[in-house]
C-alpha cells in the first residue's frame, strides 16, 4: 500500500525505505506511465506526480527519472510549474538539446534547485563543458563571484584527475570545500602532501576534512585518540584509510570506544579494531548494542562475538535483519554451523542475493545429483571466500555435461538477485517523510 508523501512546511527531510517507492521503482524500471499514486489524493502526492510527469514530458526516460529521484529525492518537493518548468524552458531556450538536457540533469539533478534560471544555466553550461570538452571550460574563467570561484576550483581538481562524479557533487554541495582561494589551495596542498590519489573518494574526503576543520581542531581530535591509546602515527594511518573519522566529536569518539569495551573488548582490542576499520566509528551506540543482541540471540557466545569483531570489525555496523537473514540461510538452509561463521566472519559482509544464493544453489544441485554426498557439504570458506573464477573452476567447470545446468543456476540466481536489489536500490529512500 502506498504511503503518503508528507513534504510541506519542513526543512529537514529524512529518507526511509518504503514499500511505496519500491513499487514506484519497479514501475519506473518497467517504463510504466503515468507515475501516479492510485491510493492517495493528497496535495503532496499530486505535486510529486506533477514533477514526474514534467520530467517525462521533457524526454527523460524511466531509468533517468529513477536515477534523478534516487540521487536527489528532494526534487519531488519542488513545485513543477513555478520552480522546475521555468528552468527547463530556460535551458532549452539557451540551445540545450533534449539529449544534453536529460544527460546532464540525470548526472547532476541538484542544479535544478539553484536559485533562478540564470544560476541554473551557468551550472548547466559548466557541467556540459566538463563532460563534452575533455574537462576544459571557458565558463570557469568568465564567470565571476562565488559561482565563478567554485567553477575555477572544480576545474583545478579536474586537471588533477578527480573524476566527474566527485567534481559534480562538490560543485553543487551545500558545504564549501571548493569555495575561496587561499583556504582551498592550502587544503588541496595538504591532501596532496599526504599522498591521496585524486582519482579516489578518499582524496575528496580528506579535502572536506582539511577545508572544514582548523588545524587546532584537528590537533584536538588527534589528542583525543592519543589519550585513548592510539599513537599519533596510528591516528594518521587511520586517517589515510578513512579521512572522515576525524570529523566525529570527542563525545562520539569516547562513546564508541566505551561501547565496544562494554561489548567485551579490552582497551588494546578496541584500538586494534578501530585501526583495522575506522569506519566503525560511525556506528551508533544503539546500533552496536542491537548488533550484540542479534548475535547473542542467534546463538553466538559473547566470546565468539568478540572474536568476530576483531577479525571483521565491520560486523558492528550491520543491521540486525541483515545478520539474521544471512545466518539463518548459512546455518538453517545450508547446514553449516555457527562455529563455521565464527571462523570466517567476513562472509557476513557478502551479498546474500548476489553471492551466497547463487553459489549455494550450485552446491545444492551437486548434492541432489549425488556428486557431493549429503553429509559432506564443502567448507564455507571454499564456497564463499573465493573469487567467481576460483568458485567456477572448483564447483562447475570440472563437471562436464553438468556445466550448462550449473552455469544456468549460477548466472540465473545472480541475475535474479541483482535485478531484485536494483529495483529497490534505484529509488531507495524515495518515501520522503517528515519527523
Amino acid at each position: 500500500m502506498y504511503s503518503s508523501l508528507l513534504l510541506h512546511g519542513k526543512k529537514c527531510i529524512e529518507l526511509h525505505k518504503s514499500s511505496t517507492f519500491r513499487v514506484i521503482s519497479v514501475k519506473l524500471l518497467q517504463k510504466e506511465y503515468p507515475f501516479r499514486n492510485p491510493f492517495s489524493s493528497s496535495a503532496s502526492t499530486l505535486q510529486s506526480d506533477s514533477v514526474l510527469n514534467l520530467l517525462t514530458s521533457y524526454g527523460f526516460t524511466s531509468t533517468q527519472i529513477s536515477k534523478i529521484i534516487t540521487t536527489y529525492p528532494r526534487l519531488l518537493t519542488l513545485d513543477a510549474k513555478t520552480t522546475l518548468l521555468p528552468k527547463l524552458q530556460s535551458l532549452q531556450s539557451r540551445g540545450a538539446s533534449t539529449s544534453e538536457l536529460t544527460e546532464i540533469i540525470s548526472k547532476v539533478p541538484k542544479i535544478l534547485s539553484k536559485r533562478g534560471t540564470k544560476s541554473t544555466g551557468l551550472y548547466f553550461d559548466f557541467i556540459k563543458d566538463i563532460i563534452h570538452n575533455d574537462g576544459k571550460s571557458s565558463h570557469s574563467s568568465t564567470t565571476t563571484g562565488k559561482q565563478g570561484n567554485k567553477m575555477r576550483n572544480v576545474s583545478v581538481l579536474r586537471d588533477m584527475g578527480v573524476p566527474q562524479r566527485f567534481l559534480f557533487t562538490l560543485l553543487v554541495s551545500e558545504s564549501q570545500p571548493v569555495c575561496g582561494k587561499e583556504k582551498f589551495e592550502m587544503s588541496v596542498k595538504k591532501v596532496v602532501e599526504m599522498g591521496f590519489d585524486p582519482a579516489t573518494s578518499k582524496f575528496v574526503q580528506a579535502l572536506h576534512v582539511f577545508y572544514e576543520m582548523s588545524e587546532r581542531t584537528i590537533e584536538e581530535k588527534v589528542n583525543v585518540y592519543n589519550k585513548l591509546g592510539f599513537r599519533v602515527e596510528e591516528v594518521w594511518e587511520m586517517f589515510n584509510k578513512w579521512p572522515y573519522y576525524l570529523k566525529f566529536s570527542e563525545k562520539k569518539i569516547t562513546q564508541t570506544f566505551e561501547t565496544l569495551k562494554r561489548c567485551g573488548l579490552g582497551d588494546e582490542e578496541v584500538v586494534a579494531v578501530m585501526k583495522k576499520r575506522p569506519e566503525c566509528m560511525r556506528a551508533s551506540e544503539e546500533k552496536i548494542r542491537s548488533c550484540v543482541e542479534t548475535f547473542l540471540g542467534l546463538g553466538f557466545s559473547g566470546e565468539e562475538f568478540v572474536s568476530m569483531v576483531k577479525c571483521f570489525p565491520t560486523c558492528v555496523g550491520l543491521s540486525a535483519e541483515n545478520v539474521r537473514r544471512k545466518v539463518e540461510f548459512l546455518v538453517g538452509e545450508m547446514k553449516w554451523t555457527l562455529k563455521d561463521v565464527v571462523g570466517i566472519p567476513p562472509v557476513l559482509g557478502y551479498s546474500l542475493e548476489k553471492r551466497m544464493v547463487p553459489r549455494c544453489g550450485v552446491v545444492r544441485a551437486l548434492v541432489e545429483k549425488g556428486v557431493i554426498s549429503d553429509g559432506m557439504i564443502p567448507p564455507m570458506s571454499s564456497v564463499l571466500a573465493c573469487s567467481d573464477k576460483v568458485f567456477l573452476n572448483r564447483f562447475v567447470m570440472k563437471h562436464g555435461r553438468l556445466v550448462p545446468e550449473l552455469m544456468a543456476i549460477f548466472d540465473g540466481d545472480k541475475k535474479k538477485g541483482s535485478q531484485g536489489r536494483t529495483a529497490i536500490k534505484n529509488v531507495k529512500g524515495l518515501c520522503v517523510s517528515v519527523s
